[in-house]
């Protein structure tokens, strides 16, 4: 029940991809791995200010978030992990069994790098876990911009569909494909690792009203995780600290379709 790799070939494959693109960081950057329960977390650190935290979607890794960091770092002291149980440079070595392991990881990863206060950002899985810790344990948190987070209806097929045809647009050799190309090497190295964690829950009405932080929830349109107008309507009437946009003609990839937009609305936090 602990994330590894199939074998350490391809471990070695992966990293070695992981390398390249790190070299491709655009502002100076700082390595870092914070001790957990769950085991060493690597952060990579760029900037200075208020601290960001960004939390990747699955097998997304801290480097997903380099088309966004230098703006990001310019006004901020930002942090980029690799999710613990993902493929990337933190080392799994307890296993994440819960939505509340996942919580008391992310807690610790927030203690270790010892800011009182951290806007969360996070797409996808990243989100969910944002939301998770801010449900459980709001201490460490100023506020919450989540991404097409899980955790408001079971996955279904309709997600699969999407998933499988959105693999097929990461050989798309056109220039605005740029950012995929780049990171082909990390998703198809990342398949022959084997992830330990728990499925995203459902959000109860509970765990919502019990977030007491903003949270600026920025949902897609086309989304194949849910129905997004549903969603907002219920967040609205759940807990007014919520602040829903939905972006119209983008899909569950709206990091990709529309990165300026998931870099201003971290900004505006």
């Amino acid at each position: 029940m602990i994330g590894s790799f199939k074998n350490a070939r391809s471990e070695e494959r992966y990293l070695a991809a992981y390398d390249r693109i790190a070299a491709r960081w655009p502002v100076p950057a700082r390595d870092l791995d914070v001790g957990t329960r769950y085991g060493p977390t690597h952060v990579r650190a760029s900037g200075e200010g208020p601290p960001i935290v960004l939390l990747s979607g699955a097998m997304g890794t801290s480097l997903s978030w380099y088309p966004h960091v230098a703006d990001l770092a310019a006004h901020h002291r930002v942090y980029a992990v690799d999710t613990i149980g993902e493929p990337g440079r933190s080392r799994q070595t307890r296993p994440t069994e819960t939505g509340d392991d996942c919580a008391d990881w992310l807690q610790d990863v927030l203690d270790g790098l010892g800011h009182e206060k951290f806007l969360l950002a996070g797409v996808s899985r990243g989100a969910w876990l944002a939301l998770t810790l801010a449900a459980r344990s709001p201490g460490r948190i100023a506020s919450v911009v989540a991404i097409e987070p899980p955790g408001f209806a079971p996955i279904g097929w309709s997600f699969i569909r999407w998933s499988v045809r959105e693999i097929a647009t990461w050989f798309d050799p056109r220039p605005r494909a740029a950012v995929r190309r780049t990171f082909r090497p990390l998703l198809f190295g990342g398949l022959k690792y084997r992830a330990h964690h728990p499925r995203e829950y459902l959000f109860t009405d509970e765990q919502l009203r019990a977030i007491t932080v903003p949270v600026r929830l920025v949902l897609a349109e086309r989304s194949v995780l849910h129905a997004v107008r549903d969603v907002e309507q219920r967040v609205r009437e759940l807990n007014p600290l919520f602040d829903v946009e939905i972006v119209p003609r983008t899909t569950h990839a709206l990091p990709l379709q529309r990165p300026e937009l998931v870099t201003a609305r971290i900004l505006a936090g």
